[in-house]
């Protein structure tokens, strides 16, 4: 099995429900040999009930003692920053603070708003509402420059209730275009993120795996670099339908993906 490269814990991750020993115990037992532990960084985050900034020496800190006391899984150390446009100067900065191996950058809001939490995205229209998150995802692939990896670009779709269909090349060309060509311009690497996958799967949607246009033509544009993470919080969700979307990448003639070490994408043959 293929590097889980998107995973939390409680240490640093305030909605995450999983130590850093059951993040490397379920590794272990699905014969996961690596995982990257991407701790959420969301600056300003609208949801103040909870602490989404931590302590980034501590965390360097701690990473080592991580390491050592979980010798069969190798971990490596990384962070996901969420995005807003006030942040972009911030991000690059804080993106310098350690050796991360790896860093994600995500949007989990619209309008300001929390995309878990509010229901005010799910009254925009569907083409609208996806136009404008992936709108954003192209504007902040281009604003910023110091992370490796854009995760779960179909989060804007991953709990609503209006319509079950996955995100959609078609539903917004156009953003979707600007989004891929920043990705490919800047050498960034695309997410497949399966927590989304196993969402679509709850709501027994007709289509849970990602939409091959969006893939097609990233890999048209000369796209190489595509991740794989189980964006886990707990540890039932560690490599979570990954067996499942490599059948379904080499379906398209995907034959590898991609990991992070030290900033270096590292290819593995699905």
């Amino acid at each position: 099995m293929v590097t889980d490269g998107h995973n939390h814990t409680k240490h640093f991750s305030p909605d995450a429900g999983q130590s850093i020993e059951e993040l490397c115990v379920s590794a272990e037992q699905l014969g996961l040999k690596r995982l990257a532990v991407t701790e959420h960084y969301d600056a300003d985050f609208p949801d103040t009930s909870l602490n989404w900034v931590f302590d980034i020496e501590e965390y360097k800190e701690a990473f080592p003692m991580w390491q050592t006391a979980n010798p069969s899984v190798e971990l490596l150390m990384g962070v996901e920053f969420g995005y807003q446009t006030h942040l972009a100067g911030l991000i690059d900065e804080l993106c310098l603070k350690a050796p991360f191996d790896v860093i994600l950058l995500s949007n989990h809001l619209i309008r300001g708003e929390d995309i878990y939490v509010s229901r005010l995205c799910y009254e925009i229209p569907r083409r609208e509402r996806f136009a404008e998150y992936v709108g954003t995802l192209a504007e902040m692939t281009e604003r910023c420059s110091n992370f490796d990896v854009v995760a779960h670009y179909d989060y804007i779709n991953r709990y609503g209730t209006d319509d079950d269909r996955r995100v959609s090349y078609d539903d917004c060309p156009a953003e979707f275009d600007r989004f891929l060509e920043a990705l490919v311009t800047k050498e960034k690497a695309l997410e497949i993120n399966t927590k989304s996958i196993q969402k679509l799967a709850q709501k027994n949607a007709s289509d849970i795996m990602p939409d091959p246009k969006i893939l097609k033509r990233y890999m048209d544009m000369g796209g190489k670099l595509i991740t794989l993470g189980s964006d886990a919080h707990i540890p039932d969700g560690v490599g979570i339908y990954f067996n499942e979307t490599a059948e379904y990448l080499k379906s398209l003639g995907i034959t590898e993906t991609v990991y992070y070490k030290g900033h270096k994408p590292y290819p593995e043959a699905l």
